[in-house]
Parts: structure tokens; sequence; C-alpha cells
């Protein structure tokens, strides 16, 4: 592996959740402390299972592992960290501010920035406290800060009076708020990350265009500040010898490679590994200490009994959507789940059906749009371009209210609107003027933003209030805000897939938006092995994992669901998308 090859101090890894990181992350320790070294493992992860797969409790002290000598580990609970952060900044002025401004503080500090800032806050000792260190030849994190956290903790400025004078009320400089005493330690944290000698920030992607394109993303944003001391890891790739006398198998090996072939240049030039996909769960020192050997002397794991899962199709979910006629349909959730093929075929089962439909989306891959614009009768496509959204929103907050701003204040301003929070605001707004429609038609929306966003553009452009305000006692009105909060106006679908981590973020996803007053209507599990017919027997073993997360979802999670298998052929195109609203199981 070279990403192991003369390990500095500090070893980074990070990536879209349900990569692979943790499972990488607590080989690596493992390995390292195999070869004699005192490592320090330590996780920020909210679906950490280090605990489990050492098989004793850690939580947020350091632990050591009696099992592999030389090893101890942490969790830091982002969550908790993120709570005790908002209590630290909140507590002071509540009762000095009136009660409106303390809860837009609160909704400030509600976002994943704030969990991500608390986090770091969290470990920023273990990155600084030689005292601390010293005892650790390596520490090894699992999850790494965003580029845009580590910029925002590189701002100088008086980030409480910036907040409470109203300045900074757009999305992420509400987690400063109060930090000035830290900036010092905050500083050396960032300094140690950006030094060569001893961070090194490890890539983990999926073989898939998609995870490889927001990989290059978080590549490019984290060089531009300096942290260029990148490795990449591309993970699970399924062996080339499990496609024997199975046709899906066959398919996914194929897309994989494609995929490896266009991987994207910025990326080609970094030192890179891969990783076969295994045949038995990463949990346990056997399975962990062989993940990173390419020949694991472990006997795969064999399935005998077909896995048969009769769980309801999307077909299923469209069928009562249909009922309404028209209607304000979104499809959330995580990158990398499939919201766009999705909502695409939502749009053209609906459309079958002989109903006016209205598919938008902000999905770069304009070959989706191209293939329906025009082949379908009832179907309207539009397509939403983020940037050109966002730079437009952008110009205009700095226009209006940067415009009486000082240099610092400027700064922090245009820092606060480089946040991911800014483009659901830019994009939601432009989805806003098409959402009046669905009074009429069906509107089916991909990419919608979450719950928190949500919330921070009804308090910072004052919409919802403001009409309300104005409105006469008995006029009806109606806000983009209420609609999403009336059921019978519209549905929220969460996408994700049956796998730990993605279910994990999506049950943090419908916390966040019933919180803004939106309840969830169905959930969709995407790309489920478990719903087909497999003959690998690694892919029988992949399904089998699967059942437990997709039960949770049935029985825990969703008042409805729907599962959608993995499909041998992409679905592009009306007819392979007719193919996914009609599958039934």
């Amino acid at each position: 592996m070279k990403f192991l090859i003369n390990p500095p101090k500090f070893l980074f890894f990070t990536g879209k959740g349900g990569v692979g990181k943790t499972s990488i992350a607590c080989a690596t320790a493992i390995r390292l402390a195999d070869g004699g070294r005192q490592v320090l493992l330590v996780s920020t992860d909210p679906a950490s299972n280090v605990g489990q797969v050492f098989g004793i409790a850690i939580g947020n002290r350091i632990t050591a592992i009696p099992a592999v000598p030389g090893l101890a580990a942490l969790e830091i609970d982002p969550q908790a960290a993120a709570q005790a952060y908002r209590d630290r900044i909140v507590g002071p002025v509540r009762g000095l501010l009136p009660e409106t401004v303390v809860k837009g503080i609160e909704e400030q500090l509600s976002g994943a920035c704030t969990t991500e800032i608390a986090a770091f806050d969290e470990f920023t000792a273990l990155l600084t406290d030689s005292a601390l260190t010293s005892a650790y030849d390596h520490i090894v994190f699992d999850t790494a800060p965003t580029g845009h956290t580590i910029r925002l903790l590189q701002l100088p400025g008086a980030w409480s009076g910036f907040l409470e004078t109203g300045k900074g009320d757009a999305s992420c400089l509400g987690p400063l708020a109060g930090l000035e005493k830290q900036r010092e330690q905050y500083k050396a944290a960032v300094d140690a990350l950006a030094d060569e000698t001893r961070t090194r920030l490890v890539l983990v992607a999926r073989a898939q265009q998609a995870t490889l394109r927001e990989v290059a993303r978080t590549h490019r944003e984290l060089t531009g500040i300096g942290l260029r001391n990148q490795y990449l890891v591309i993970n699970g790739i399924l062996p080339h010898i499990e496609i024997a006398n199975d046709p899906l198998a066959a398919a996914i090996h194929e897309r994989e490679q494609t995929a490896l072939q266009a991987i994207p240049d910025v990326l080609q030039s970094l030192p890179s590994d891969e990783l076969m996909l295994k045949p038995f769960n990463l949990v346990g020192l056997d399975a962990l200490r062989q993940l990173l050997v390419d020949t694991p002397t472990q006997e795969p794991i064999t399935v005998d009994s077909p896995i048969e899962l009769e769980q309801p199709g999307l077909s299923e979910l469209v069928e009562q959507i249909a009922q309404d006629g028209h209607g304000l349909v979104m499809l959330m959730g995580k990158g990398g789940v499939g919201k766009t093929t999705l909502a695409a075929a939502i749009a053209v089962e609906l459309a079958y059906r002989g109903l006016p439909v209205h598919l938008t989306t902000s999905d770069p891959a304009a070959h989706l749009t191209e293939t329906l614009d025009g082949s379908l009768d009832n179907l309207t496509v539009s397509r939403i371009d983020p940037f050109a959204e966002t730079e437009t929103y952008r110009r205009h907050v700095v226009e209006t209210k940067g415009a009486k701003l000082d240099t610092q204040g400027r700064a922090l301003l245009e820092e606060d609107l480089r946040s991911p929070c800014t483009e659901e605001i830019a994009v939601f707004q432009a989805f806003s003027r098409i959402i009046r429609e669905a009074g009429k038609k069906f509107v089916v929306m991909d990419t919608a933003p979450t719950g928190h966003t949500l919330l921070l553009l009804d308090a910072t452009g004052a919409y919802h209030r403001e009409i309300s305000r104005q409105m006469v006692s008995g006029i009806h009105y109606l806000t983009p805000m209420m609609q999403l909060q009336d059921p019978k106006q519209t549905k929220v679908l969460i996408v994700t897939l049956a796998e730990t981590t993605p279910v994990l973020e999506a049950v943090h996803l419908q916390d966040d938006l019933r919180r803004a007053g939106i309840e969830p209507w169905a959930w969709v599990i995407n790309q489920s092995v478990a719903a087909t017919k497999v003959n690998s027997q690694l892919l029988r073993q992949r399904a089998a994992n699967e059942v437990r997360e997709i039960e949770a979802v049935a029985n825990r999670h969703a008042s409805r669901y729907a599962v959608v298998p993995l499909l041998q052929r992409e679905p592009v195109g009306a007819e392979r998308l007719l193919e996914i609203a009609s599958f039934k199981h």
C-alpha cells in the first residue's frame, strides 16, 4: 500500500459516506500497531463502529485496545460535541438578546458545518498538544475536516460581533461565534495539517464516476488551501473472478473499469492504491488485518440459501403518488445515492400514465435531460445550472448585505458564501419559481436542500414571515415553505442505500427535515443487490448484509418505503427509466 510507505505522524482519511473510510482507518491503525508503533485511532464519524470492530466500549476517552498491543482509540461523538458547542455559545446571550434572535442563532448552529467545526474543536488538541501526542508514533483520524471548514478557521475576525449585528446571517458564520480565544490553537492545528512532514491525507473513493468526481473536487479544494500531501485509495472494486456466470457482476465490473479508465485528470498524478471488494464483513480483527492485503487468507463466507427479499417496489409508491393527479415530489439524500435517476424514473412513469409532469433537476449530467427532453408526451424537463444560480446569488448578497461592510466583514461574508449551504439556497430559489406549477401538474424535483438550509432561507430572506405580516387576515396565500410543510401539497422521498453509513445519514436528514416542519412521505432504498438475483458468492454475501439495513428502514425509520434493485444496464433513457418505476418484486 503506497499510502502506508513512510507514514507521517498524522494520517487523515476523508471521503463520502459509505466508501469505507472507517474500515480503512481501522485497518491502517492495526497494521501500524502490529509493526511495533504506538498508535491512537480517532473517529469523528457519526456512523462510527470502531467500538464494534474491536468488541469493546470506547466513547469519548482514550481507550487501550487489549487485543492489539500499542493501539488505543477515541470516538468523538460529533452530535454531542455540537450540542456542547451550541450550549457554550448560546448560553451567554440567552436572556440578553430577543428570543427571536436567540432562535436564529440556534438555527445557524444546527447545520452540518457546526457539527464538523465542533468535532474539529474536539480533536484540535490532538494536533497541537505535544504532551499528549508525544506518547504516540502515529495518530490516525477517521474523517477529516473539509476545505471550507479549514478556510473558515484560517480567517481573522470578531466572529461574535459579526453574527450578533446580523451581518453573517447566511449560512456558516454562526458556528464560529466566540472562537477568538481559540484562534491561536486553530492556527497551530491548520499549520499541522498543511505540514507534509507531519500530515498525510488519504482520499477514499469507490470506482464510480460520480464518487471520483466528488473526490476530485475535494482534492482541488484541499490543495487550494495548502494541503498537498494527498494519496488516493479506491475501495471495494469487484474482482474479475466474480463475473463468471453472473450477468449483474459482469455489468458492475464493466462499469467500475470504465470509471477507473476515465478517472479525473487531477487525480491521476496522486499516488494511488486499489482495494478489492472482500467476501466477508469488515468487522473484527481478523477481517481488518486482511483488508490491506492483496490475497486474504480468510475463507470466503458462503451463502448457500437464496436471498429472497419480498419488498415493495417503486411502482407501488408511484401508484399512490399518481392518485392525487398533481403535486410536488421532492427527492432528497446524500450525493451518490441516485436521486437524479429516481426522480427521472418517477417522472417518466407518471407521464406514461397520461399525467402532466415537469421534471426539474440541478444535476450536471446533461445527457439525462437530452434523453428526456421532447421524447415523451406530458413531460417537460428543465435543468437549473447550480454554478450560474450560485454566482448570481453570491453577487446579490455581496452587493446588498456587503455594501456597507469593511474589508474584514466582506472577507467573512464572501467566505460564508462559499459554503455548500449557499448553493442549496440559490438552487432552491430557482426551484421555487417552478414550485407553483404543482397546483396543476406534477413537479418532480431532484436535488433538494436540507431542512437546515430551508430554515436558514426562511430566516434570512424572512420571506415567509414578511408575507404573513403583510397579508390581511382571511386572505389566502401560499409560500414555498408552507407548501413544503403541507403533506397534501408535497411528498418528500428520502433516497438512501442499504448500507450502514448512508442509512444513518438518511436518519439525520429526516430529523433535520422534521425540525423544519417537513415530514418525509417515504424512503427509497436504491441500488439493492438483495432485491435482485445474483450468482456471485461475493454479491450474495453483500445481499445478505443489506437485509439488516432494509429491515431497519422498514421497521424503525420509514412510514412507507420502496426497494429498487441494482440494475445490469445504466438507467439512461426513457425506456430504461420506466423499467425502474414499473419493476415489481
